[in-house]
């Protein structure tokens, strides 16, 4: 479970900002809204929070910013050795333009909280350190830093790192992590915090980056379809069934129901390949509504279906597996077609111990300004940014202005109280 993540100097945040799941003192919705970290401190983490603000803020760069660093742990060790180091700095600034990017989290894996860090340049990763607190005291593993003058790293092991650590330090190269590479060599010790990244976080940035597999891989088993259609009903009550054809391409040519597929007209046709050793093929999705008349189903393509039943269904997979495997779902703009009372619903299952029974938590951001109520949402579940005068992104929560309980949260947030909106041009709209 993510307990905080700490960002600086990436894209439009340069200075520090934090992003905490801790869950506050307030006591409204605390069973639901909440679960137990399965630590000591903190004892209480937040299932979901979602993030506020204009355009060009910088919502999905906070997202982005942990995608980043989960991108950098699974790939750097597997990276060409004359890759460039992955960066990506503050650029409207000279004096942060070749200054570290940094990152940092803490987060709860198998009961034991660890806290992980590293700072970038486009040169070489300037210093990486992992701690862990096993028994409620904090311990540092490892910590490598990089000393200029000598144009060395400086290293330091503590006694309770396992292992073969001078061999994963001297494989480790500039352009990559130790943690990831000590991992491919088998670091029995440093597998929890890499599986946190690899396997813990769900990432949904845009259409163009998001991986319908696990939506297929739910349609293609009878337990999964029924887990899968009673949620696209979410969006569609009408729908009767949804229906997968699947056929692999073969080297050299198409196979003859993909002709048959492309002759009938395109649709929505779906390219997958359910493993790296698998052979790639042609999905065809069919959903079916019984007709008027009630005789008989009428077929369509997913295509023909209305934008939040095809956003739905193609982001089903990672809402279920998320919610299933009590893992953390990053989800930017989960309001994209549609309608507030779905999107609503999608938040609650977190919500709930019999949708939620292993901790999963979702954050996300949005425009909808009708998701900003306190029946929804605790306080300390909400988040704003807004870009200041020297155009950085500023992240703040909620609780920083200590609202009534009974505040009206999105007519004061529409008015201006938190801040966090867009500054429009009155005179040039009336024009």
């Amino acid at each position: 479970m993510l307990i905080e993540f700490k960002v600086k100097n990436f894209r439009s945040i340069r200075d520090e900002q934090a992003f905490s799941m801790v869950a506050g003192q307030a006591k409204e919705h605390l069973d639901t809204h909440t679960c137990t970290s399965g630590i000591k401190e903190p004892s209480r983490l937040l299932r979901s929070a979602v993030i506020y603000g204009p355009n060009a803020a910088g919502k999905t760069n906070v997202l982005r910013a942990l995608q980043f660093m989960q991108a950098v742990v699974v790939n750097s060790a597997v990276a060409p050795p004359t890759a460039p180091t992955p960066y990506d700095p503050f650029k409207l600034s000279a004096v942060t333009r070749a200054a570290p990017s940094e990152f940092q989290v803490s987060f709860v894996q198998e009961g034991t909280l660890y806290e992980y860090g590293f700072s970038t340049t486009a040169e070489r990763v300037e210093d990486e350190w992992l701690a862990e607190n096993p028994l409620g005291r904090s311990r540092r593993l490892f910590v490598r830093r990089y000393d200029s003058a000598k144009e060395e790293y400086t290293w330091n092991f503590s006694a309770h790192f396992k292992g073969n650590r001078l061999l994963w330090r001297d494989s480790t190269r500039s352009n990559a992590l130790f943690l990831s590479t000590a991992t491919q060599l088998n670091s029995v010790h440093l597998l929890p915090v890499f599986s946190w990244f690899q396997r813990r976080l769900v990432v949904v940035l845009g259409s163009q980056t998001f991986n319908i597999g696990p939506t297929l891989q739910l349609l293609g088993t009878p337990e999964g379809k029924n887990s899968l259609l009673p949620f696209v009903r979410e969006a569609d009550p009408s729908v009767a069934d949804v229906e997968m054809q699947r056929e692999s391409l073969p080297m050299g040519g198409q196979g003859r129901m993909l002709n048959e597929m492309l002759m009938r007209g395109p649709g929505q046709l779906i390219f997958d390949q359910p493993t790296p050793n698998s052979p790639p093929s042609a999905v065809k999705i069919n959903f079916s509504h019984n007709s008027v008349e009630g005789d008989g189903a009428v077929k369509f393509d997913l295509s023909e279906e209305s934008s939040g039943t095809q956003s739905l269904f193609m982001t089903a997979g990672a809402w279920l597996n998320v919610l299933k495997n009590g893992e953390i779902l990053i989800f930017d703009e989960i309001d994209t077609s549609l309608h507030a009372l779905l999107t609503r619903f999608l938040v609650r299952q977190f919500h709930s111990d019999k949708t939620n029974p292993n901790g999963a938590q979702l954050i996300c951001n949005t425009h909808d300004t009708t998701l900003l109520s306190a029946e929804l949402f605790r306080r300390d579940q909400i988040w704003f940014v807004e870009r200041k005068s020297d155009k950085a992104t500023q992240l703040f929560p909620l609780s920083d202005f200590s609202p009534r309980n009974d505040e009206a949260l999105e007519r004061a947030y529409l008015r201006g109280r938190y801040g966090a909106l867009p500054i429009l041009d009155e005179l040039a709209i009336a024009k």
